[in-house]
């Protein structure tokens, strides 16, 4: 079976540096003058007997299949062709997460409450969904519900627990309009794809798709759009077979285990990967150290009888002695690796603590630190950096560590360096919507809809928020904004159900 993604891996294959292959030619003229000389025997006078002249001779009469030179010259190769560069993917923006940003479009409709996939079609979808943000860890993920309208439920976050509450309150009763308007769908996921840097897919979990949409479908694959997946919530096989005659659009059906979920996920990094590619503004990766190994290997022949060179013995024998007492069992990575370099090879293998401690590259040490989950320590470092990116990933990290305000200044300072900066002016304006959200909840807590407890925080006008002020007996309210998601957990649906109606209303002005 051939691997995802080899197929988009092999078309774009190129050397960074095509110029250094140039020199194969000396190589190869190498290889055809020693290996020529090689082949021919000595000339035997005609003064000397024949059957002297055979007795004389040293080594035998058949020619070696693989000479000495055989083995130099596919050295040589394989490190020119390691010096050219070769490469077939970009390297993601330290600051970008390595998989792509995914909007998930849920159909909201009764047919999704029917129970051929226990415990229902729509119930199922939730879990998958959940399962998905596991398997998709700190990658961006929005949430759209649509049915005969389609709404925006939560925008890109790398939250889960800011998206968890929401999917949980969607249920058919809360959409304003019956029906199923794929196209709305559609559009919207593709707007909010539209304001981030780096490409990102669509999910449809749906169980059906109606015959109106099949030619919407085929012009988004025509032009120059998000790709598109679908998550098959049924067991109806003629809607399965409509969707699979769609070309250009990838079929997954839901399983009882997490193997629906694994090759979700592996298609959309590869839809990933593939947009990458064309992608200018990153650089391509070299992957010349993936033929350095094999000329390693090769170089072992040397040491055959006859074959040993004692200059190589006599250098190898000086580095290892010239070596430290105290290098570690792994300090022959640095013969060949910079700390950076090895810092990379550990972040890749998701040792973020051990690559953290690696590298001397102070935006990959902190964006190392952000990935361990030691946001406030990730924050100070990115904090000492004057760049564009370096506010940003202060930003997220004061974010996921839900200091809002700071993160709010943060970015702030992000769009100053960079008035253009889409990424920037979207996570800001993301900041101060959460801020606004958890203000909201915890203004209409002190109103007393949850209780207002004796040592309560509360905003007590629209001019004050942020001050504290003293509340007096109760029950103590939640401090953190995780807290205050789980206190509006329940009214979740009804939220959700008034803003919809808001904005279907709006809609049909």
């Amino acid at each position: 079976m051939i691997p995802d993604g080899f197929v988009d891996s092999l078309s774009v294959f190129h050397f960074i540096r095509p110029w250094w292959l140039l020199f194969l030619l000396p190589v190869g003229m190498l290889w055809w003058l020693v290996r020529g000389a090689a082949g021919r025997s000595a000339s035997i006078p005609s003064s000397i007997a024949p059957h002297l002249a055979r007795a004389l001779q040293v080594g035998s009469q058949s020619k070696q299949s693989i000479r000495p030179v055989d083995s130099a010259v596919l050295v040589l190769s394989l490190l020119v062709l390691a010096a050219a560069g070769p490469t077939w993917s970009r390297i993601p923006n330290p600051l970008v997460s390595d998989t792509a940003p995914l909007v998930v479009a849920l159909k909201v409709t009764k047919s999704m409450m029917q129970v051929d996939i226990a415990p229902s079609r729509l119930e199922r979808s939730k879990q998958k969904v959940l399962d998905l943000l596991t398997e998709r860890s700190g990658a961006k993920t929005a949430l759209v519900a649509y049915a005969g309208t389609a709404h925006q439920v939560v925008p890109l976050t790398e939250d889960p627990a800011i998206l968890k509450p929401f999917l949980e309150g969607l249920d058919p009763s809360i959409m304003p309009k019956n029906g199923t308007s794929l196209q709305a769908a559609l559009k919207l996921a593709q707007d909010i794809l539209s304001s981030q840097d780096v490409p990102g897919a669509i999910l449809f979990m749906a169980d059906e798709i109606a015959d109106a949409d099949t030619a919407v479908l085929s012009q988004h694959a025509q032009g120059a759009n998000s790709p598109v997946l679908f998550w098959f919530a049924s067991r109806d096989q003629e809607s399965k077979s409509k969707l699979s005659a769609l070309s250009g659009y990838q079929v997954v059906e839901m399983t009882p285990d997490s193997k629906d979920v694994v090759q979700v996920s592996r298609n959309i990094n590869a839809v990933y990967e593939a947009a990458l590619a064309n992608d200018e503004r990153q650089k391509w990766r070299d992957q010349g150290r993936f033929l350095a190994f094999p000329a390693v290997l090769i170089m072992l022949f040397w040491f055959r009888r006859g074959w040993t060179m004692q200059w190589a013995v006599v250098l190898l024998s000086a580095g290892v002695f010239l070596q430290s007492s105290e290098v570690r069992a792994d300090g022959w990575k640095d013969w060949f690796f910079t700390p950076d370099q090895q810092g990379r090879m550990a972040f890749e293998d998701k040792q973020y603590e051990k690559a953290a401690d690696l590298f001397q590259d102070p935006m990959w040490k902190a964006f190392s630190l952000y990935r361990l989950g030691k946001y406030e320590d990730a924050a100070e470092l990115y904090s000492w950096q004057e760049s564009t990116d370096a506010a940003m990933g202060e930003g997220m990290s004061l974010l996921r560590s839900r200091a809002y305000r700071p993160a709010i200044a943060a970015f702030e300072k992000a769009v100053a360096r960079d008035p253009n900066n889409k990424a920037a002016q979207h996570n800001l304006e993301l900041a101060r919507y959460i801020l606004e959200y958890v203000e909201t909840t915890r203004e209409q807590s002190d109103t007393g809809e949850s209780g207002i407890g004796a040592d309560d925080v509360a905003f007590d006008n629209e001019a004050g928020r942020g001050t504290q002020t003293q509340q007096p007996t109760g029950e103590a309210l939640p401090e953190t904004a995780e807290q205050w998601m789980r206190t509006v957990d329940t009214r979740t649906g009804d939220f959700l159900k008034t803003r919809f109606a808001l904005e279907a209303a709006r809609g049909a002005q």
